[in-house]
């Protein structure tokens, strides 16, 4: 069973929980470690033979053009994960617009290839701004991989469709690519990587993963380069952020090497044209 893997191109003080104490504006001042992290990350991809989607931050692209090179150079698909970490919902629908307008005319120039699909940043579309998806249409964008099919604490939407499809929202229609959950005491609880991938147990992970293997559907997995890297610089935050952003730091690449031998992976581009026929 072909499973789908992606990773979201963000360094470590980037992340929504950091926004009120690290601003955009700050990002510049901060020891960026995402290129070193997301080269570990693309050779144990290449260790496993296995391919992935990266959405890539506008910003990063701009800095770092040459890692977007190696990341696509390897056989992985290029996508956009936005400008600079901004929550959708707080965007109207001109500077979403131009949002991610800008990002994948900086991605489509580097690896001259369209861009083809997004993911908001924290998973930001949510009931009240499905107008976002009209706007990737109109914008020449395939598929979107924003919709978390449960409550999440910035995004989600508990009652979406949990697997691979086409969606309607207004007037457009777009290939949606949710993240994976679980059915679970009629809940769908989150099962599909980040956060989620540290506090769970792997056993667990495995078996969800199988019982949606079971059902002849995809998991859809999610990683950050950040969270394979334990000896990040510490930010100055408190609370579930910081619980939520530290656990188990150290433990992920040796979970991710498992998860990599015991499930195959492609790319989300890869999976659409292997089944675009049933996702209409």
């Amino acid at each position: 069973m072909n499973n789908i893997l992606t990773i979201d191109i963000e360094d470590y003080y980037m992340v929504s929980a950091f926004a009120e104490v690290i601003p955009f504006n700050s990002w510049s001042n901060y020891e960026s470690r995402v290129v070193n992290n997301t080269k570990r990350i693309l050779h144990i991809l290449k260790e496993f033979h296995a391919k992935a989607t990266f959405f890539v931050l506008g910003w990063v692209a701009e800095k770092y053009p040459d890692l977007v090179c190696e990341i696509f150079q390897d056989g992985h698909e290029i996508a956009s994960h936005g400008y600079a970490h901004q929550l959708v919902y707080n965007q109207t629908p001109d500077e979403f617009r131009d949002d991610i307008r800008r990002t994948k005319y900086i991605l489509e120039k580097i690896i001259a290839m369209p861009v083809l699909g997004y993911r908001a940043p924290s998973y930001s579309i949510r009931n009240r701004n499905l107008w976002a998806l009209d706007i990737l249409v109109k914008e020449g964008f395939l598929y979107d991989s924003s919709i978390f099919p449960a409550y999440h604490a910035r995004g989600g939407i508990s009652n979406a469709y949990r697997y691979p499809s086409r969606i309607k929202a207004n007037m457009e229609s777009i290939i949606e690519i949710p993240l994976s959950t679980i059915r679970l005491f009629g809940y769908n609880i989150p099962m599909a990587g980040g956060g989620y991938f540290r506090i769970i147990p792997y056993l667990l992970i495995q078996k969800s993963i199988q019982i949606i293997n079971a059902k002849s559907q995809p998991a859809v997995f999610y990683l950050h380069p950040w969270e394979i890297d334990p000896l990040q610089p510490r930010v100055s935050i408190h609370g579930m952020s910081k619980f939520k952003h530290y656990l188990n730091l150290d433990k992920v690449e040796n979970r991710f090497r498992r998860l990599l031998e015991d499930f195959k992976f492609l790319s989300i581009k890869e999976y659409i044209n292997l089944n675009i026929k049933s996702l209409g």
